[in-house]
């Protein structure tokens, strides 16, 4: 048997390739622990088989597998871009085609001013969560705790 590579290139991405197949494809982004799954099952491989024992043809064979969802009889409800906007179709992106997609989607949300592009424009979260105690960071607004402190010593001291 070969030594095991430690990182593995798929879809221009390195992957641990010490890890077991399902779990070390989770590193790429747009691939989760059930698409994974599906992709180490359709190719019947062995789920304690690490990533960096196969060989390059086995490697080459999940990243068409990975890059192609339609080779593989899987679920509709399992890809990430379902009933894309733009084509209608049910589409898996991966890596960088996944994040300008995202990056498209929130400008064009920007674009027709609708509420979710307005709460992604000034930061603040877009899904309904509560801001009392939540999304501090950045640009503050009230009184700081150390600036309280401040004018409470400096009347001391006036007099």
């Amino acid at each position: 048997m070969s030594e095991t590579q430690e990182v593995v290139r798929i879809a221009r991405t390195g992957v641990d390739g010490t890890k077991p197949i399902s779990e070390a494809l989770t590193g790429l982004k747009g691939v989760g622990s059930r698409y994974a799954n599906a992709v180490e099952k359709e190719l019947d491989l062995e789920s304690d088989t690490r990533l960096g024992d196969l060989s390059e043809d086995q490697i080459d064979e999940i990243e068409e597998m990975i890059k192609n969802p339609d080779q593989m009889d899987l679920p509709k409800w399992l890809r990430n871009r379902r009933k894309d906007r733009d084509d209608g179709d049910h589409n898996h992106l991966i890596e960088s085609d996944l994040e300008l997609k995202e990056e498209f989607d929130i400008r064009r949300l920007k674009e027709i001013g609708s509420y979710r592009g307005w709460r992604h424009k000034i930061g603040l979260p877009v899904r309904g969560q509560k801001t009392k105690s939540s999304f501090r960071s950045g640009s503050k607004i009230g009184v700081s705790r150390a600036r309280l402190q401040e004018e409470a010593s400096g009347d001391g001291g006036d007099e």
